[in-house]
C-alpha cells in the first residue's frame, strides 16, 4: 500500500485528470441507460402470472393494454378519435364497437355482454393495445400522443397508463431529491466539521463515484425507477463517512511533526484510511448483495447499483479525493468555524454506571417491537399510493365509476375447447363475486355463425398460438385479500375445464408479487446477517463478537420497523426487505468503529470500564456526524416525494439512521462491557486485563 499511496500523491493532478475525462463518457452511459417503470415486470418468469404475460406479448400481441373511456361523445366523434390514436406509433389497434358492427346500426343490435363492456350512460369505452411492453419508451410515448389527441373528458387507464404518469413524477421529482438531500447533508456535516470548506470538498468529491455509478449502469441496460430515485441518496448517505475519515487522518498526520509535508502526510492518512474504508465498506457491500438473491429481480437492481456505487466511492475516496483535498488544503484550514457536534462528555460516564440497566432497556423493547415488526401491515398495490391528480388515476377512477371495472384479468386456455365449454366457463367465472362481466369470443359471436362471417379484428384477438382468451373486469382493487381470493375461486373454476390455463393482468401479477417477497423477506434477511456475521468473524477472529454486534444493530432494525405498527401505518411491500438489509450494511460501520477504539483502549492497559467509556467519548462525533448526515440525506426526500413509496423508504432510512446512532452509543457499549469475559475467551489476541478491571 505505499507505493500505491505515494503513487497517488506524486501523480495526485494527473490522476485527478483523468477522474475528470472519465466523467464524459459516464455522463453519456447515463443518458443511454433505460428506466423501467414497471415494478410488476421484475416477477421471476416462471410466475404464472409472467407466463401468461409472455403468451399475450408473443401470441396474441397484448404485450400491454389500456382503457379509454370516453364521455359526452357521438358515436361518430368516438371513431374520429379512434382513427386518431390508431395512427400514433406505438399503437398496434384500437378495439371498439364498430370492429363487431358498423355504427350506422342501433348499439341495441350488438350482444349484451359487448354492450355492458363497451356502454356505460354517456361514456363508451374503447380497449387500446401497444406494440410494445407496458413500460417501453415507445410505449410511453405512445400514451402521451393519445393524451395529446384526446379531449379533455377522455381518460385513459390501465398499467400502461400508470407506468407513463410514474414516469412523469419521477423525471420531475428526482432532480429535487438530489438536490435536497446535498442541502441538508452540507448543513449537518457543517455543524461537524470545523472547516467551513471541506463540506463542499466532500460534495464535489462524491460528485465522481456518483456519476460513474449511474455511468455504468448502462451495462444493466435499464434500471427501475425506484433504484433511479434512491441511489445518489444512499451513496451520498452510506460513503460520506469514508471522506470525513480521510480529511481527519488527513489533518492528524500533519500535525504529528513539525516537519512533516503536505505529501507525507497524505501518504500516511491514504495508507491509515485505506485499511478502515475497506473494512467497513465491505460490510455495507455485503449488505447490499444479499439483495441479489430475491426472486423479485428489483432486488438485484438495487443490490447490484448500490454495491457498484460503495465500491466506486472506496476507490475515489483513495484515488481522486486526495488531489481535491491538497489542492485545497489552505482554504480549507483558513476558514473555519465553531462546531455543534462535539466529543460525548456526560453519557459515557452514564453508560458505564447504568450498563445492565440499559441493557435490560434493550431487551424490554426488543421483544414488544419485534412483535409490532412481524405484524406492520403492507400494502402490494403501488398505483393505490399515486397522487389523485394524476391523469391515469383518473382514469382508473372513470373505469371503477362507470364501469365497475376496477382490474381486469386475462385467461388463457386452450383453443381445443369447444365454444360450449367456452361459454359455460365464462358463465362461471362471471358468476364469481366481485367479477363484473366475462369477455370471450363466443360470447357475442355464437357457435353457429359460419366462420366466413366472423370479424376477423375480433378474431385475432381472442385466439391465438393455441390459446383463447378471456378478459375478465372485477370490481375488487389488485393486492386486496378479495381479489386474490376471486383469483383462486377462477383458478378452481379452470381446473374443470383446462388445467394448464393461465391468468395474468394486474391482479395475478399482484398476487404473484406477494407470494415472491414473501419468501424473499425471509431468504435476505438471513443471508445479510449470515454475510455480515462472516465479515466480522473473519476482521475480529472472534466467535462473540459478531453476535453482539449484529444484535446490536438488529435492536435498531426492530424498532425501526415496529413503529409503523404503533402508528398504524401501512407500508409498502419492498420496505421491509430493503430496509432491513440496508441499515443492517451501512449501521454496522459505527458497531465496528466503537468496537475496534474499545479494543485500542483495552490494549493501552486500560480497564474495561475506562476503555468503553473512552470508546464512546472519542467515536461519538463521527458516529453522530455519519449517522446526522445519513439522516439528512433521507428526510428531506421523504418529505417532499410524491411517490409513497420513495417516501416511506425514506422515512424508514432516516428514522432507522437515528436509531442505530442511538443503539450504538448506548446499547452496544453496555453489551461489550458485560460481556468483556466471553469476548475475551473467544476472540483471538483480544487484550488480556486483570480480573480486578472487570468490578
Amino acid at each position: 500500500m505505499d507505493r500505491i499511496s505515494k503513487f497517488i500523491v506524486r501523480y495526485r493532478n494527473k490522476i485527478l485528470l483523468v477522474a475528470v475525462l472519465l466523467l464524459i463518457p459516464s455522463v453519456i452511459g447515463y443518458f443511454n441507460t433505460g428506466i423501467n417503470y414497471d415494478i410488476l415486470s421484475y416477477l421471476p418468469k416462471e410466475a404464472e402470472s409472467m407466463k401468461g404475460q409472455e403468451v399475450l406479448d408473443k401470441d396474441f400481441n397484448l404485450a400491454s393494454v389500456g382503457m379509454m373511456v370516453t364521455n359526452d361523445l357521438s358515436d361518430k366523434e368516438v371513431v374520429s378519435l379512434k382513427d386518431k390514436i390508431e395512427k400514433i406509433d406505438g399503437v398496434k389497434q384500437v378495439f371498439w364497437r364498430d370492429d363487431v358492427l358498423d355504427i350506422t346500426f342501433p348499439k341495441e343490435m350488438i350482444p349484451e355482454t359487448l354492450q355492458k363492456q363497451l356502454y356505460s350512460k354517456d361514456s363508451t369505452l374503447m380497449i387500446v393495445t401497444f406494440e410494445e411492453d407496458t413500460a417501453s419508451p415507445k410505449t410511453m410515448d405512445a400514451i402521451a400522443k393519445i393524451k395529446e389527441v384526446s379531449n379533455k373528458d377522455c381518460y385513459l387507464g390501465g398499467m400502461s397508463a400508470i407506468a407513463e404518469d410514474t414516469k412523469d413524477l419521477a423525471n420531475s421529482e428526482t432532480v429535487k431529491y438530489a438536490l435536497i438531500a446535498v442541502l441538508l447533508s452540507l448543513v449537518v456535516l457543517y455543524l461537524g466539521l470545523e472547516s467551513s470548506v471541506a463540506p463542499l470538498i466532500f460534495m464535489l468529491g462524491m460528485a465522481f463515484p456518483i456519476i460513474y455509478n449511474f455511468g455504468t449502469n448502462i451495462f444493466l441496460g435499464k434500471i427501475s425507477y425506484i433504484t433511479q430515485a434512491l441511489a445518489m441518496i444512499l451513496q451520498l448517505a452510506v460513503t460520506m463517512d469514508y471522506s470525513i475519515f480521510l480529511l481527519h487522518r488527513y489533518q492528524e498526520e500533519k500535525k504529528k511533526a513539525e516537519n512533516t509535508t503536505n505529501d507525507m502526510a497524505m501518504v500516511k492518512a491514504i495508507q491509515a484510511t485505506f485499511t478502515s474504508i475497506t473494512s467497513s465498506s465491505v460490510t455495507t457491500i455485503a449488505g447490499f448483495l444479499a439483495l441479489c438473491f430475491m426472486q423479485l429481480r428489483l432486488g438485484g437492481d438495487i443490490g447490484i447499483v448500490m454495491a457498484k456505487g460503495v465500491v466506486l466511492g472506496v476507490i475515489c475516496t483513495i484515488f481522486v479525493l486526495p488531489s481535491l483535498l491538497m489542492i485545497f488544503d489552505r482554504q480549507i484550514e483558513k476558514y473555519t468555524h465553531r462546531t455543534l457536534i462535539h466529543e460525548l462528555k456526560k453519557v459515557p460516564g452514564f453508560v458505564v454506571r447504568h450498563a445492565k440497566f440499559l441493557l435490560l432497556i434493550g431487551i424490554c423493547i426488543f421483544i414488544p417491537m419485534g412483535f409490532a415488526q412481524a405484524n406492520v401491515k403492507q400494502y402490494y398495490d403501488l398505483t393505490s399510493t399515486l397522487p389523485s391528480d394524476l391523469s391515469s388515476m383518473k382514469g382508473t377512477e372513470e373505469l371503477k365509476d362507470k364501469f365497475n371495472m376496477n382490474t381486469t384479468h386475462f385467461i388463457l386456455v386452450s383453443d381445443t375447447l369447444p365454444t360450449k365449454d367456452i361459454q359455460e366457463l365464462s358463465g362461471k367465472i362471471e358468476n364469481i363475486e366481485g367479477i363484473e362481466n366475462v369477455l370471450a369470443y363466443e360470447n357475442f359471436v355464437g357457435g353457429g355463425v359460419p366462420g366466413t362471417f366472423e370479424p376477423e379484428a375480433i378474431k385475432d384477438i381472442f385466439e391465438n398460438g393455441g390459446y383463447k382468451l378471456l378478459i375478465a373486469n372485477s370490481d375488487y382493487h389488485a393486492a386486496t385479500d378479495e381479489e386474490n381470493k376471486q383469483l383462486d375461486k377462477i383458478h378452481e373454476v379452470l381446473s374443470q375445464y383446462d388445467k394448464k390455463a393461465l391468468i395474468t393482468g394486474e391482479g395475478m401479477l399482484s398476487k404473484d408479487l406477494i407470494t415472491t417477497t414473501n419468501e424473499d423477506f425471509k431468504v435476505v434477511n438471513v443471508l445479510s446477517i449470515l454475510a455480515i456475521f462472516v465479515i466480522i468473524l473473519i476482521t475480529f477472529k472472534s466467535i462473540a463478537l459478531p453476535f453482539i454486534l449484529v444484535l446490536a444493530i438488529e435492536l435498531a432494525i426492530t424498532i425501526n420497523m415496529g413503529i409503523p405498527y404503533l402508528t398504524h401505518t401501512t407500508l409498502p411491500f419492498i420496505a421491509g426487505i430493503v430496509i432491513g438489509t440496508i441499515q443492517l450494511g451501512a449501521c454496522v460501520d459505527y458497531a465496528i468503529l466503537m468496537t475496534t477504539r474499545f479494543r485500542e483502549e483495552l490494549s493501552l492497559n486500560k480497564s474495561g470500564k475506562e476503555a468503553i467509556r473512552v470508546a464512546i467519548q472519542k467515536t461519538s462525533p463521527s458516529i453522530i456526524t455519519s449517522g446526522c448526515s445519513f439522516f439528512a440525506a433521507c428526510i428531506g426526500v421523504s418529505l417532499i416525494s410524491r411517490m409513497d413509496l420513495i417516501s416511506s423508504l425514506c422515512e424508514l432510512l432516516a428514522r432507522g439512521a437515528i436509531i442505530s446512532v442511538i443503539s450504538i452509543i448506548f446499547i452496544l457499549p453496555s453489551m461489550l462491557l458485560l460481556g468483556h469475559r466471553l469476548i475475551e475467551k473467544t476472540t483471538k489476541k483480544w487484550p488480556i486485563t486483570k480480573e480486578d478491571q472487570y468490578e
